[in-house]
Order: C-alpha cells, then sequence, then structure tokens
C-alpha cells in the first residue's frame, strides 16, 4: 500500500514561467508558429533558434512558389500526397521505416479520391499502391474498409463514414507530426501532452492501490469543466 498522499502537494506552486514554457511547447510542437510568436512577443519568453528552424523545416518552406505550408496543413486539407512528398524530403527513410503511417497516407489520399466521386482512380490507385499491403494481414481489413467505401453512391452515409471524418485526418496528421519530431530527436509529445498523461496513470495507480472511491480516474473534460 503506497503511504503517499498527493493532498500533501496541493500547496505546491508553479512558477508562472512553467506555465508559459508548457504552453509555448505546445505550439511550437503543432507548428503554430506565428501564434507562438504573438505569445512570446506578451510574455518576453525567448525561443531557441534551433527550435525556430525545427519548426520552420517542419513547414516546409517553398521558395520557389513564395508559399509556407505544413505537413500537418497537408494532411489535414486531405492532400496526402503532398505530405508524402514533404516528409520524404525532411525526414529520408521515414515512411520507408514506418509502413503504419506510411499505409495511412496512402489511403488517405484514396479516401479523398473516394469523397470526390472518383471511383475509377480511386480503385486504380488502390490496386496500385494500397494493394500490396495486403500481404500483411494486419492491413487486410483496413483495406476491406477502404475499398467498401466504392460501393455506396454516398460514402458519407456508409458503415465505414468515419473514415472519410475530420477526426481520421487529425489522427494522420498527429501520427506524422510525431514521426517527423521523433525522426529530429525531438520528443514526440509535448510537455503539455506528457504532463495530462503522467497525471493520467498516476490517478489510475492511486485508484488501484488505494481504492476507487477515494481517487477517480482523472478525466480532462471534467478538470476543465470545474
Amino acid at each position: 500500500m503506497m503511504d503517499l498522499d498527493p493532498r500533501l502537494y496541493e500547496n505546491v506552486s508553479v512558477s508562472d514561467n512553467d506555465v508559459r514554457n508548457i504552453v509555448l511547447s505546445y505550439l511550437m510542437h503543432n507548428c503554430f508558429k506565428e501564434t507562438a510568436e504573438t505569445f512570446l512577443s506578451s510574455t518576453g519568453l525567448e525561443l531557441p533558434v534551433d527550435y525556430t528552424v525545427d519548426v520552420d523545416k517542419r513547414k516546409g518552406v517553398y521558395s520557389h512558389a513564395k508559399t509556407e505550408s505544413s505537413i500537418f496543413s497537408f494532411v489535414l486539407e486531405g492532400n496526402a500526397l503532398k505530405a508524402i512528398d514533404l516528409t520524404e524530403e525532411l525526414a529520408p527513410n521515414l515512411l520507408e521505416n514506418d509502413m503504419d503511417l506510411h499505409f495511412d497516407l496512402l489511403s488517405l489520399h484514396f479516401i479523398e479520391l473516394v469523397r470526390s466521386r472518383k471511383c475509377t482512380e480511386a480503385l486504380e490507385f488502390g490496386q496500385k499502391r494500397l494493394t500490396p499491403f495486403g500481404k500483411v494481414p494486419k492491413y487486410v481489413e483496413k483495406l476491406e474498409d477502404f475499398m467498401a467505401l466504392l460501393a455506396y453512391e454516398e460514402p458519407e452515409k456508409s458503415p465505414m463514414f468515419h473514415l472519410l471524418s475530420p477526426e481520421y485526418r487529425q489522427n494522420v496528421a498527429d501520427s506524422l507530426n510525431r514521426a517527423v519530431l521523433a525522426h529530429a530527436k525531438r520528443p514526440a509529445y509535448s510537455s503539455l501532452e506528457r504532463v495530462i498523461q503522467q497525471a493520467t496513470v498516476v490517478r489510475q495507480y492511486l485508484q488501484q492501490e488505494v481504492g476507487k472511491d477515494s481517487y477517480p480516474p482523472f478525466s480532462l473534460k471534467a478538470f476543465l469543466n470545474k
């Protein structure tokens, strides 16, 4: 049985700078550079140069086109092939070594073709780029779901409608961002996410050790609604 009572630490203070650094790390982790710069100007914090360079790389600056778009944004927009090209430029061999991520990005392009009602193009793309994954058992069921979308005139109303949701794109974008960060030897999760993960695990551990009635599982949603 644990002899540690978390109530002993209720009055432990966290400095404003600690909080600001946690917020800043979240913004930079997710490539919200402009928001981070505004945040910096209002707090007086300084950002390490190498962190700025890292964000610029992940955002992918194209000088010849005079545009700036992030790999993250490409995925959220459904432009998976552009995200793949930029990832291969920024992090060579990443997708070659991460088969799951590569599959998710290719499937996202297939889904966008289906969404645009380009069924013939989607079928050809699926046969050429996705079918080879069928040799690996864990991808078979996913491939069946993707191909089944072609059978519906309105795939958004099919049993696989979740594949066309913004949440699906978001999950793929988050996975890609974490992978690119890990490839650059940076933390795959922001400080804010790690704090929440730790709080969740600690509460689960306390619940097991002390009893369910003493420390209910940590819920971020419930915490924010207090």
